[in-house]
């Protein structure tokens, strides 16, 4: 082999150069095999530029080569590795099969470190047939020989993985201790690169699935910031740019995160690639592009991840409220895990409201209400009093609309989150109105349509109008006041220094907007909306 290439790729990998050293690397392959051990770092290197094709015909390579040497211990970690990777990408009869030759290495002896590995393996098949509680023991047991054996990898695998299998089991604080736990491991940088940003990815997964938005904007800076040292990397890949893209949904930059979302299917697990494209339905389904939305949504499912409640918002939005209500209520028969039940929960009281289905919206409230709490999420508690809002103005009682929208306004402005700030001053503003405070309704609409434009939400925006227009005006409610004195339009005129046929076209809107047909009828209307 070209020893020139050798010191060239063993010194990039070293700086972490990645893209050098792999290159390096291929080209000393290429007149010599490569001893195991510089195969182990071309695979991390591949890894680390993504390239995962690679990753696996350099990890099986370097499996056979400790094989053939009869370095046992070296051959079943990287059967480990093999077996891992397959696995996170779906692939579980390869990933099983690998399993099977790594517990085979690691029974025949070993010390403590191979010990603790066989631990971490045991623990993902225990996760993937939900037996999450022998899967957090074997995790747990796992990060316990790591530190008998000083292997900060294993550390901060088996850490991140017992963290994993406790929030998807229900348990928020325990599995939250154990990612932070992770992360403390992997920023003393005693970590190999690859596993720093299994662990960082990882970590930013979990914090979604707790709905935990102020650590997940962390550890996306911290890692952004590790990433940015290393240029040549492939950096945020996988169901981690997908993650990323969903902050920069949640805080109003759409165009960035659809854009990181582009060409994600190429060389990305299927997950990690269904995903993305349901993340992106959203975003068309946001700006008013049903089509796009639509055929993103069809990818997603053809992937093997159910498009809700972004498919069901979409046949509302368009106006098939039923088909909506029916999707929404199979979809929550069918989801159990609080991180997917979530946005259903606030996605159905929405939808079944829409069909009149009362009863329902308010039970499925009350369950997003008492997982607020489990899962001591403010980004949960303000989806349920969101909720709690709507169902108030649903069911014609205002007053007991402002309190919940309100805390739910103050939670979206905390953490920069502007669609569902304007959707929450939407709704105050239909409040506000109903209980006669027409100009506070109307600063409200404003600041709403302002946000609902610069993001490009048009649905929204239109919406907006169209319930502006059905609304009573401030000199409206004024007339109507007037009316339901019994005054005559004559008098009402004198009254408000207006013209006769100004008042008939005003009280001629009234009785449209209020779907009645007489005096009578829109003074009783107006009282039940107490803006007399």
């Amino acid at each position: 082999m070209s020893s020139d290439a050798l010191a060239r790729a063993r010194s990039a990998h070293t700086d972490r150069r990645w893209a050098t050293a792999f290159a390096a690397f291929r080209e000393a392959e290429r007149t010599g095999p490569l001893h195991p051990r510089d195969l182990d770092q071309m695979a991390e290197c591949a890894h680390l530029l993504h390239r995962m094709d690679e990753y696996f015909a350099a990890r099986e390579l370097a499996y056979q080569r400790h094989l053939d040497s009869g370095d046992h211990a070296a051959a079943a970690l990287s059967s480990f590795w093999i077996a891992a990777q397959h696995l996170h990408d779906g692939d579980v009869a390869h990933g099983t099969g690998w399993l099977q030759r790594f517990e085979h290495l690691a029974s025949q002896g070993g010390d403590d470190r191979i010990a603790g590995y066989l631990l971490l393996a045991r623990s993902f098949p225990a996760a993937g047939s939900g037996d999450l509680d022998a899967a957090a023991r074997l995790a747990a047991a796992a990060a316990r020989a790591a530190r008998g054996s000083a292997d900060a990898d294993l550390a901060a695998l088996a850490l991140h993985q017992a963290g994993i299998v406790r929030l998807a089991a229900g348990l928020v604080q325990e599995g939250g201790a154990l990612l932070d736990e992770a992360m403390v491991v992997v920023t003393a940088d005693r970590v190999s690169s690859m596993v720093t940003g299994i662990v960082y990815c990882g970590v930013i997964a979990g914090c979604w699935e707790i709905y935990d938005i102020g650590r997940a904007h962390e550890w996306t800076d911290a890692m952004a910031g590790w990433c940015a040292t290393q240029p040549e990397m492939a950096g945020f890949v996988g169901e981690c740019r997908v993650r990323r893209a969903e902050l920069l949904e949640l805080v109003g930059e759409w165009d960035a995160a659809d854009a990181l979302l582009v060409g994600l299917d190429d060389d990305v697990d299927r997950t990690s690639a269904a995903l993305a494209a349901s993340v992106r339905g959203d975003l068309a389904r946001l700006q008013g592009r049903w089509g796009d939305a639509d055929a993103a949504y069809a990818t997603a499912a053809r992937g093997g991840w159910e498009p809700q409640p972004g498919l069901a918002l979409l046949r509302l939005a368009r106006g098939s409220t039923q088909a909506a209500a029916a999707m929404v209520r199979r979809a929550l028969a069918e989801t159990s895990t609080v991180a997917r039940r979530v946005p259903l929960l606030a996605a159905a009281v929405e939808v079944l409201l829409a069909v009149r289905d009362e009863s329902g919206a308010r039970s499925l409230a009350e369950e997003l209400a008492a997982l607020a709490e489990r899962q001591d999420s403010d980004l949960v508690r303000a989806a349920a009093a969101q909720a709690q809002g709507r169902l108030a103005l649903s069911a014609g009682r205002p007053e007991e609309a402002g309190a919940p929208l309100a805390r739910a306004l103050a939670t979206w402005l905390r953490v920069a989150a502007p669609y569902e700030e304007a959707r929450s001053r939407a709704l105050l503003a239909a409040a506000w109105h109903a209980l006669g405070d027409v100009e506070s309704a109307e600063r409200e609409r404003d600041t709403a349509r302002q946000i609902f434009t610069s993001l490009g939400a048009l649905p929204d925006l239109e919406a907006l109008d169209r319930r502006a227009r059905e609304v009573l005006s401030a000199r409206e409610v004024e007339v109507l006041r007037l009316v339901a004195t019994g005054a005559t339009n004559r008098a009402i005129a004198e009254r408000l220094v207006l013209s006769e046929r100004t008042v008939d076209r005003h009280v001629s809107n009234i009785l449209t907007k209020l779907d009645v047909s007489s005096r009578a009828a829109a003074t009783a209307r107006a009282a039940a909306r107490q803006l007399l």
